[in-house]
């Protein structure tokens, strides 16, 4: 049994990043890692796939992309080595292969047991992330046996799906990606869409991420948005990872070949069964794209912004008149599912009363309970909380509130 003060679990970029800002703080810690150093990167990711943000937004407390390319966008490899680096950098107490079965309280305490010996500790921060595990619907044990199924934890590349008809379910930008990447193989691909939201990469000359960070919409905080729940389950933009790729939205899908029909809500009989809802996700997309860039202008006016290029709007979303409702499943015409449905954070092993009734995790912007911190969720305290350009400030925040909390426990 060891004791020390802080074990943060995850050795990601959210849980480096509270190292390094507990080191700061003098705050003695571990990092417990169930794999390697940046892990999900390493093992759970699909082989092509690049961050949707330039490398300037790889910024993290006391490091930041330093190489030749600011604009380009870091595979999977290359995002690997940068945090690695990072942990070697700030010298990380980080303790790899050491996989957490439990944490319990203990008094006043926590017990953190894991299968390299157990810890007490006075505080825990859970930085395992919000893509631990694939999400999958119900409806995914109601798919004939005849089908394959990968899910983004278990599609890595076009060469293990077999030839014939893929259906893609999800159109964020995990499903447009894998969607595109598909169709450019020469499988023939349809995508099940739902709700989505399309972006170009590029906006006036600069990036979207450029705008985004420059006009302060993903420093937006919990109090700045009317209903933080909705916010937190926005989809990511469909984007890919590709300063030469400007669009990869459904109009870009449908011109290399893909069909798309409504979202996946059932499958019955070995029948898929589509939502009529298309036409109105598709109108709904182009207004929220259409209001990001109208702010975009008002802001660039507003600070005399000089070199812009003229705005340009994107064209409506072109969608089937008539799109496909029901698809046989047993017919052959699809060999494969892929479901693009999204991530999950797995607290499993957090044998804690910090759930509500729907299995989702309580906090406050962080705070779940005294002495217990989570960090990398989605909007957690701003919205740019899940990214690697975000997980910095709420370290920071999370470690005053520990050092506090601490102070407070000692009087």
């Amino acid at each position: 049994m060891r004791c020390i003060s802080t074990v943060i679990i995850g050795a990601g970029q959210a849980g480096l990043a509270m190292s390094k800002c507990l080191s700061d703080r003098s705050v003695t810690h571990v990092v417990l890692e169930r794999g390697e150093i940046a892990q999900s990167w390493v093992k759970d990711r699909w082989d092509s796939l690049r961050l949707l943000t330039p490398n300037w937004q790889s910024r993290l407390p006391g490091f930041s992309y330093r190489g030749p390319d600011p604009d380009g966008f870091m595979n999977m490899p290359q995002i690997t080595d940068y945090l690695r680096d990072y942990a070697h950098v700030i010298a990380a107490p980080v303790e790899e292969h050491t996989t957490v079965s439990s944490v319990t309280p203990d008094g006043n305490s926590y017990l953190v047991c894991t299968s390299r010996g157990d810890w007490i500790c006075d505080n825990v921060v859970v930085a395992s992330g919000a893509c631990a595990q694939p999400r999958l619907p119900q409806i995914a044990n109601a798919v004939p046996t005849s089908i394959a199924q990968l899910s983004l934890a278990t599609y890595k590349s076009p060469n293990q799906v077999a030839q014939g008809g893929v259906l893609v379910v999800g159109a964020s930008a995990s499903g447009v990606q894998i969607a595109a990447e598909l169709s450019t193989t020469g499988h023939s691909v349809t995508l099940a869409v739902g709700e989505h939201i399309r972006a170009p990469r590029h906006y006036r000359g600069r990036d979207i991420q450029w705008w985004l960070d420059r006009t302060g919409v993903l420093d937006a905080a919990v109090k700045d948005v009317d209903d933080i729940a909705r916010a937190r389950r926005v989809p990511s933009f469909q984007l890919m990872g590709d300063a030469g790729l400007d669009a990869i939205d459904l109009n870009t899908l449908q011109a290399m070949g893909v069909a798309i029909t409504g979202r996946l809500v059932g499958i019955r009989h070995g029948k898929a069964q589509f939502s009529g809802s298309l036409a109105n996700h598709c109108a709904m997309s182009d207004l929220k794209i259409g209001r990001l860039l109208e702010h975009f202008d008002d802001w660039a006016m507003c600070v005399n912004l000089p070199d812009l290029q003229v705005p340009r709007r994107l064209p409506p979303t072109c969608f089937p008149s008539s799109p496909h409702l029901t698809a046989d499943l047993n017919n052959g015409a699809f060999r494969t599912i892929v479901w693009a449905t999204g991530y999950s954070p797995d607290f499993s092993w957090l044998k804690l009363p910090v759930f509500d009734q729907k299995d989702t995790l309580i906090h406050d912007q962080g705070v779940v309970a005294p002495g217990l911190y989570v960090l990398g969720l989605p909007f957690m305290r701003r919205r740019k909380s899940a990214l690697i350009d975000g997980v910095g400030g709420d370290a920071q925040a999370l470690a005053d509130h520990l050092v506090a909390n601490r102070t407070k426990r000692a009087a």
